[in-house]
Formats: structure tokens, sequence, C-alpha cells
């Protein structure tokens, strides 16, 4: 799983897959769901990410893999 965070568009893209998507549902105001050719989900999109979600911070518990981070 990736979270992308891009400044110039405000927008928030958490990558669940390496499969890509086939279709889109907006299924919020500014909150886009992404799934593959099976119907799986495999990302979210979330536009105006700085008034819907909570950048500054981000927690982890109990994941059961490594976590790799790339600072801005």
């Amino acid at each position: 799983m990736k979270l992308n965070y891009y400044p110039d568009t405000d927008s928030l893209y958490i990558d669940l897959s390496e499969k890509p998507s086939s279709e889109s549902k907006e299924i919020s105001e500014g909150i886009v769901l992404d799934y593959d050719c099976e119907g799986s989900l495999v990302g979210i999109d979330i536009d105006n990410a700085s008034r819907k979600v909570q950048l500054q911070d981000l927690f982890l518990n109990r994941l059961p893999s490594i976590v790799h981070t790339n600072a801005a």
C-alpha cells in the first residue's frame, strides 16, 4: 500500500494494489474509488485532501510488514 500526496493539486492517492484501475466511482464529493477489471478496490483518490484528512500525522499500528518512508 502506498500513500501519495500531491501538494500542487491537494490530492491524496492511496494505492491499495499494484493492479491498474479499469473503473472509477465517485462515492462522495471529491472521493473516488478505483477498481480493477475484476471489481476489486485498488485505490482511493481524495481531492482537497488537506480539508478532509489530517495530513500532519500518520499512525501505523500493528502492521505485519516493513514501513518505508520518503519525506517531502
